[in-house]
């Protein structure tokens, strides 16, 4: 493994946060939050972002996106009761898809605990096959474009 792929990216590499905070639940017997709940903290400020700045209607829009990718390093752990804050950068931006890079920090943290990336294919709703990316979608995922 290369030591810069070891590393944790810091802030300053990110364009977007979106707090949240840890759920009693998210903890597993070990005391911390378990793995498999990070993917769901990048999915929920991912899927925020797109609502908040690009207008996705994920009930009743033509197109949607669906993740086809997902990856995630961890360095330090977080536990209930904590917030949490994920950075939001975007690497590419294609026709139909788009490549996010997340990490999650502590409110204080200048190194991320756990960074990852995730790719979203914009969808049509009704066959589910890949479509170009409307323009209001693009807009709004290029101001994040690292």
């Amino acid at each position: 493994m290369s030591e810069a792929r070891a590393m944790a990216p810091g802030r300053s590499e990110f364009r977007h946060f979106h707090s949240m905070a840890t759920r009693w639940m998210d903890n597993d017997v070990y005391g911390h939050v378990n793995n498999v709940n990070y993917y769901s903290y990048f999915d929920t400020a991912v899927n925020r972002y797109l609502i908040d700045h690009a207008g996705l209607d994920f009930v009743d829009g033509t197109e949607i996106f669906v993740v086809a990718e997902t990856s995630c390093r961890y360095h330090n752990s977080f536990s209930y009761p904590e917030d949490i804050v994920v950075g939001v950068a975007i690497t590419r931006l294609g026709k139909s898809s788009v490549t996010y890079e997340l990490a999650l920090f502590g409110e204080d943290d200048e190194a991320a605990r756990a960074h990852g990336h995730y790719v979203h294919v914009c969808v049509e709703r009704a066959s589910m096959r890949p479509i170009p990316m409307p323009d209001g979608f693009r807009d709004a995922l290029a101001r994040l474009v690292r």
